[in-house]
């Protein structure tokens, strides 16, 4: 088990450290001088004098050989200092501490949202003695992942706020205001929920022990929740850090969309203004949530189910992904 950990910790740090250098070389390779878009202009001088536009790269370290500034800033990373915006001038860790509670709110209200609509749903479909009810069903989830998140986003807008006048339109202050937001983002994380445990969940009735149970006189409801749903939920604990990190860069889309000032609001714009030092963060930042959730699901699931401790993580995690016959 030791060992396991200590093999999860070094993969989760070289995926971070990866994803530190990879953003890293492409913001250099992006066309546009971080400073001279701080200054306002693409040429760098606008208003400032050469002499003004030297010191500002020199005080930023721009003015160094490339590897040297790879150095610095990774150095720097690793005691947690990415430096300080080039829009704002305010420290990394001080926008960020100031724009997540909203956005971890929320993710948190559309990853509970999605959790509750999409096992949800794939219950309702097996629970149903309508063959074509179910069907109509399971096909909703195919509608919700193909819809664009925007244009979710703009509908929900146009009609729940503009027309029908019941909840905010924009902003951050209030619940009312998290309710479109939420389901916006929640829709398509719902979608690719229903469809992994509906086929988990009519896969696992075709099993021994739930054919076993029907015998003994359990009824329909008793068999699917205490005996299938508890089985058929493990696949779902397996994309929790793919669920995790889609909400985070859903976040981006939605938040502008709805002009709320969060995370993803923030890196959509730092992007735009090659503001390196907060993209970076942004990009560790992900890259360390993502890795540390899944390092977490990898040691949870063989407690859970000991069978998946037996074949190794790999051959487990293939089990679960591999289509059912049905």
């Amino acid at each position: 088990m030791r060992h396991r950990i200590t093999t999860r910790l070094l993969h989760a740090a070289v995926s971070v450290w990866a994803a530190f250098t990879l953003s890293f070389v492409l913001l250099y390779l992006l066309p546009g001088d971080p400073v001279a878009i701080m200054l306002g202009g693409q040429s760098g001088t606008g208003t400032a004098s050469p002499e003004q536009v030297a010191q500002l790269r020199a005080e930023y370290g721009f003015d160094r050989p490339l590897p040297a500034q790879y150095a610095d800033r990774l150095l720097a990373a690793l005691h947690g200092d990415f430096g300080t915006s080039l829009q704002t001038g305010d420290t990394v860790a001080h926008t960020f501490a100031t724009a997540l509670p909203q956005t971890l709110a929320l993710a948190g209200s559309a990853l509970a949202l999605a959790c509750l609509l999409g096992p949800g749903l794939a219950v309702a479909a097996a629970l149903t003695r309508s063959g074509r009810l179910s069907r109509l069903l399971l096909a909703l989830p195919a509608a919700g992942i193909s819809l664009p998140q925007f244009a979710v986003g703009l509908i929900l807008l146009q009609v729940v706020s503009f027309q029908w006048r019941l909840l905010p339109a924009v902003g951050g202050s209030g619940a009312a205001s998290l309710v479109l937001p939420a389901v916006t983002l929640a829709l398509p994380t719902a979608a690719v929920l229903a469809q992994v445990f509906a086929r988990s969940l009519f896969g696992t009735l075709d099993e021994p022990y739930v054919t076993t149970a029907r015998a003994k006189g359990a009824g329909r409801v008793r068999v699917l929740l205490g005996h299938a749903a508890r089985n058929a939920a493990l696949p779902l604990l397996s994309l929790l850090a793919l669920v995790v990190g889609n909400l985070l860069a859903g976040s981006v889309i939605v938040e502008t969309v709805f002009s709320r000032d969060g995370f993803g609001r923030i890196t959509a714009a730092a992007v735009t203004a090659k503001d390196i030092p907060v993209v970076q963060g942004a990009v560790v930042f992900g890259a360390a949530v993502f890795t540390l959730i899944n390092l977490a699901v990898d040691l949870v699931n063989p407690l859970i189910d000991p069978r998946l401790a037996q074949g190794g993580p790999e051959r487990s995690s293939r089990r679960w992904l591999r289509p059912r016959s049905t």
